[in-house]
């Protein structure tokens, strides 16, 4: 009786040789084999390997593995950050939070005394608002001030926040996608209006969103490689009511070499007042102030020197 048995075998490769190469092999060879009752018959084959065939997957990173608290709006409270902070995308864009034409009718900065640490989205009550980028939600419950309130981690470390909604439509560790349903927009917590109150924060440091995200129709990010400096992550150096002038960088070495503040000298002008002053220097009234350790409500005095910082 006339017997077939087919065997692959793959031929035996130095291991010594992936040692010293530290690569895949070009190709393997393959061996059919056939016995029968009067012969042993044998095949070889070369395969060649492509190698982009082959594909190598990253190690997933577990952002949950560091002040993972779904009951605390902010985990690092007691933490500092060494600055300037790296940001890493892998994504060139992002999904806009609320599905209609960006309107801001706040930025980030400082307003009416005290710190605003996002940018205000304009929505009527009951708009869909959805994560900008892939993650897993950390935070989705009422916060003071901020109302229903929803913070997603993304894979970056990134957090960004999504307030005063008027209702919440996922739980903490829900994995979230890009373009993923949150909840519906509203007027909760400390609010005058309906509105989308986004921010984005990485380690507790809260990030001017503009700096890292383009909020036109593009929805693009900036770059996939971000250097963020303290200038960046203080509203005092903001205003609300403008857009930001941005120096965007994107190397450690350009971001080391602002830290050095750069600073100039103002004279007083006749009719000159710290607004008029703060405007056309793109500086805010608040840093004047401390820079020149002076109130808001000082007399100006004309030939006054005043140190303005950037």
């Amino acid at each position: 009786m006339r017997t077939l048995f087919l065997m692959f075998s793959v031929l035996m490769m130095s291991l010594s040789v992936i040692a010293q190469n530290d690569s895949l092999p070009k190709a393997i060879k393959l061996k059919l084999t056939e016995v029968t009752d009067k012969a042993l018959l044998i095949n070889e084959a070369d395969i060649k390997i492509k190698s982009s065939a082959i594909t190598v997957k990253n190690t997933p990173v577990d952002i949950k593995a560091d002040y993972w608290d779904t009951t605390a709006y902010n985990p690092y409270r007691n933490t500092t950050s060494e600055f300037p902070i790296h940001i890493k995308f892998n994504d060139s864009t992002y999904s806009s939070p609320v599905l209609h034409h960006k309107v801001i009718t706040s930025r980030y900065g400082w307003r009416r005394g005290r710190p605003h640490k996002g940018i205000d989205i304009d929505l009527v009550t009951g708009d869909s608002v959805v994560a900008i980028l892939d993650g897993i939600v950390r935070f989705a419950r009422y916060s003071h001030g901020h109302g229903k309130t929803v913070v997603v981690r993304h894979y970056n470390g990134l957090e960004t926040t999504y307030a005063h909604l008027s209702e919440i439509a996922v739980t903490a560790n829900d994995t979230i996608y890009k373009g993923g349903y949150l909840g519906k927009g509203g007027n909760t917590g400390r609010s005058s209006g309906s509105h989308l109150h986004l921010t984005t924060s990485y380690k507790g440091e809260y990030i001017h969103p503009e700096y890292l995200l383009n909020f036109d129709a593009s929805n693009t990010i900036r770059a996939k490689d971000i250097w963020v400096t303290k200038k960046w992550t203080r509203p005092s150096y903001h205003s609300s009511r403008r857009v930001a002038h941005l120096t965007l960088f994107k190397t450690k070495e350009a971001a080391f070499a602002s830290l050095e503040k750069q600073r100039k000298i103002y004279v007083v002008r006749k009719g000159d007042t710290l607004s008029r002053i703060s405007r056309q220097n793109r500086t805010t009234i608040t840093s004047i102030c401390r820079v020149n350790k002076i109130k808001r409500n000082s007399t100006l005095r004309i030939g006054q020197k005043l140190v303005l910082e950037f």
